[in-house]
């Protein structure tokens, strides 16, 4: 690869640019998101974080994030995050952007469903072990086994006796998991009230994104307050030195991200991880080798071939796929 040749520093300025381009399109949706839906906004609320700051920082805290992911796969560390809050914090954003330039075989996340029949009859705790890391993993749980402590609390899907079980072995299902050598996080996303309604209204007007608006969603805003009591009596009972939580403030979704990822990093003490150098081999070439070509027919129509005229560039030609 010669940087010093035009179109080669060409082509690699068009793959760096490439690679940011699923965060620059994501936060394109969210300011098309917040177009959609203007009523509702405080004049005298606090400005949000600055664009350019804000993809200057998320990158250099991804850049962090894989040296991260080096480090925890080099000393075969477990680590468990779990991502708390109430609908439409902002919890699968944040997870979004922890993931987005990591090795998903080393960092995955979790996502329950509802649990089935079987489930529901099983320990309570069963159907999250069998997610938890392997040496040289990181898992997130986008919802936990703190859902018993909040929606099934609040929405009557568990009884007090299981409840109060669920507060009596909590702390000892997560010592068990420290001691272990599990490095367990716990973050709880905060909003206000009227940005939670801001944030379902903006869901509401944009076909896009009404997908996410579940039924529970919409009775969570009815529960806003037994939410609250549910919140406050699950922080003041599960918050302990060995496993404590840490709020994030997640009213500006940006601030919410970078806090969060930085946070995260400061966590678990890592260092450069020593590589080999890597050196590209040369293809072996054989001169009996004949690549036969693709028949026209099975390629996708090229529906995308306009002229440069109208500012999109011809597609490349097929000879050399």
């Amino acid at each position: 690869m010669n940087i010093n040749d035009p179109a080669q520093l060409a082509r690699i300025k068009a793959e760096i640019v490439d690679s940011f381009d699923e965060e620059l399109e994501m936060q394109m949706e969210e300011d098309r998101l917040d177009d959609l839906f203007e009523e509702g906004t405080d004049p005298t609320a606090e400005p949000l974080l600055d664009r350019k700051v804000y993809f200057q920082e998320l990158f250099r805290l991804q850049h962090e994030l894989v040296r991260l992911q080096d480090w925890v796969q080099h000393k075969k560390l477990k680590v468990v995050v779990l991502f708390e809050g109430r609908d439409s914090a902002g919890k699968g954003g944040a997870i979004k952007r922890v993931t987005q330039r990591l090795n998903p075989r080393v960092c995955r996340v979790v996502a329950l469903p509802a649990p089935s029949e079987r489930e529901r009859h099983q320990w309570y705790f069963q159907r999250y072990v069998q997610h938890l890391p392997t040496a040289g993993e990181i898992v997130l749980f986008d919802r936990s086994w703190y859902n018993r402590a909040g929606v099934e609390r609040v929405m009557g899907f568990c009884t007090p006796d299981e409840l109060e079980e669920f507060f009596q072995s909590v702390p000892q299902f997560e010592n068990m998991l420290v001691r272990s050598g599990i490095i367990l996080i716990k973050y709880w996303f905060s909003i206000t009230d009227e940005e939670q309604a801001f944030r379902f209204n903006m869901r509401i007007r944009d076909p896009l994104k009404q997908w996410k608006l579940s039924p529970m969603d919409l009775e969570s805003r009815i529960h806003w307050e037994s939410y609250t009591k549910a919140k406050e009596d699950m922080l003041e009972r599960t918050h302990r030195p060995e496993t404590p939580w840490w709020v994030v403030d997640a009213v500006d979704k940006r601030k919410a991200r970078l806090n969060c990822i930085s946070h995260l990093l400061q966590q678990i003490p890592y260092e450069d991880v020593p590589k080999p150098s890597v050196q590209l081999p040369d293809r072996a070439r054989h001169a009996d080798y004949y690549r036969k070509p693709v028949p026209a027919d099975m390629y996708v129509p090229d529906v995308y071939n306009a002229t440069p005229e109208a500012g999109v560039p011809r597609r490349v030609a097929k000879s050399g796929q």
